[in-house]
């Protein structure tokens, strides 16, 4: 997997995404876990998309934001899991150099939308709940809001994926991770990297940093809205319902911050791959749970989804039925 380059250097044309490949043992056991990780995440999270578009009750900004946010989870997870699966399932592991390369970029683009998005979603939280009249007044603030969390985030993932293009690998081939991911890749290239591991750290605390303290500070003016209800039951509901959406952006910026921002020690470098775990994979799947399925709202549109459905099944029973 080697093309002649400038005088005795050669540049890679693939790699080797080791994955879990120090649990041999467990391969099938990896493999029927992440499958049944990625089916629920796919269908939670479509379901959510399909219901935000088919339901007018949820075609408010809230919902909006969340039918945004479950279909990036869709993209992201479909990413990085089909890979996966199929190294665990067939033991091969190589990647295309452009192969991984476009991973790097979907995956990178898609978290830095993330990043922005969900707080923009905590922001935009915070004005209907403390700021109604300033919210009412601002039409069409929730999709300037979500288009430029995607704008902004492909813009950063695709400029960091064409500069890693330009870089030559001439060395060992193998990335320790389970995808074509910045910090483990950037370590197999020949050329000097000082620059770009500037650059990339300054783009991962803009968009790690910034977007966590808006969202905490969104959080804590509206947890801080709700001490105030008088209703203790309402107010109870709702702290739990913000309280469990902070501990899922806890983790999530927590994670990125532990992978991306702090310095490269060999106690974080071990553990790295499992922090990966929780952004890329389990925090996708708990989202549609976290934000969209204990809501009122979303269980009965889902109720009256399945209950069409259920008719339009039996009428088309009856009608094979008078047919045959």
């Amino acid at each position: 997997m080697a093309d002649p380059e400038r005088g005795n250097q050669t540049s890679i044309t693939g790699f080797i995404l080791l994955g879990f490949g120090n649990f041999h043992e467990l391969q099938i056991l990896l493999f029927l876990l992440f499958l049944v990780i990625y089916v629920v995440t796919v269908a939670g999270n479509t379901a959510i998309v399909v219901l935000v578009v088919a339901d007018q009750h949820l075609h408010t900004p809230m919902y909006f934001f969340l039918g945004n946010l479950s279909c990036l989870e869709t993209c992201y997870t479909s990413a990085v899991l089909p890979r996966m699966l199929a190294s665990l399932l067939s033991g091969d592991k190589t990647i295309s150099f452009a192969g991984c390369l476009i991973q790097f970029d979907i995956v990178g683009s898609l978290l830095c939308t993330e990043c922005c998005l969900l707080s923009a979603m905590s922001y935009d939280r915070y004005l209907a709940i403390c700021k109604p009249l300033h919210y009412a007044a601002r039409s069409g603030f929730s999709l300037q809001l979500a288009a430029g969390s995607w704008l902004s985030g492909f813009a950063a993932g695709t400029t960091a994926a064409c500069w890693v293009s330009q870089l030559i690998f001439c060395g060992p081939n193998e990335i320790d991770h389970f995808f074509c991911d910045y910090t483990p890749l950037i370590k197999l290239s020949c050329t000097d990297t000082s620059q770009m591991v500037l650059v990339f750290f300054l783009i991962s605390c803009i968009f790690v940093l910034p977007p966590f303290l808006l969202t905490l500070t969104s959080y804590m003016c509206i947890i801080s809205a709700i001490l105030r209800i008088p209703s203790s039951t309402g107010r109870q509901k709702a702290f739990s319902t913000c309280s469990s959406h902070l501990i899922v952006v806890t983790v999530f910026y927590g994670t990125l911050i532990i992978v991306y921002m702090l310095p490269d020690m060999t106690a974080l470098r071990d553990l790295n791959k499992v922090f990966s775990v929780f952004y890329s994979v389990l925090t996708p799947m708990v989202n549609p749970l976290i934000y969209s399925l204990r809501n009122k709202e979303v269980k009965e549109a889902m109720r009256k989804a399945l209950s069409k459905t259920g008719t339009s099944m039996s009428i088309c029973k009856l009608f094979c039925g008078h047919l045959l």
